[in-house]
């Protein structure tokens, strides 16, 4: 979770000094706005968050290999996001999405520190690209993939006017 957190952090300091109109600004067309960006790590964390939860009360023991989930940061293969992380088109201002952002981070948190180890190894959810991962593995995929976006805000940054 350290790096995780480190990563946030990373995160909120490459979007300060943008205005709420650049963070909606759409740059390139059929591209998300660098606010989009952030609704869509919001979506993601919490729906990990959620989902992480619920197995570990009701889910069953599997055993499966670590993936090699660090190749999240290569941006040459994109991904589409499933249906359900794909961020809202609203206006959104930078407070509302810092305070969306931290909610999902408690809830994150609380989950993966009230959680037994040995669940976290023995519960496992697909990934789209990776297949089956446990859901330890799952906890540092959460950074891996904001640090995969915070490239992408950097890319959006560069193109505002």
């Amino acid at each position: 979770m350290e790096e995780n957190m480190k990563v946030r952090e990373e995160v909120l300091q490459s979007v300060m000094g943008l205005s709420d109109k650049q963070l909606n600004q759409q740059v390139e067309v059929d591209k998300w706005t660098i606010m989009q960006v952030l609704d869509h790590l919001y979506l993601m964390e919490r729906a990990i968050a959620h989902t992480i939860s619920n197995l570990l009360a009701k889910g069953e023991s599997k055993t499966v290999s670590d993936k090699p989930i660090e190749f999240t940061i290569n941006r040459s293969t994109k991904v589409d996001a499933p249906p359900i992380v794909v961020p809202s088109k609203d206006f959104i201002t930078l407070e509302e999405m810092k305070y969306k952002l931290a909610q999902s981070r408690e809830a994150f948190t609380q989950v993966v520190n009230a959680a037994d180890e040995t669940l976290l190894e023995q519960r496992v959810y697909p990934h789209p690209v990776f297949g089956e991962l446990s859901l330890k593995q799952w906890i540092p995929f959460v950074g891996l993939h904001e640090k995969r976006h915070l490239a992408q805000i950097e890319e959006l940054k560069a193109k505002l006017v």
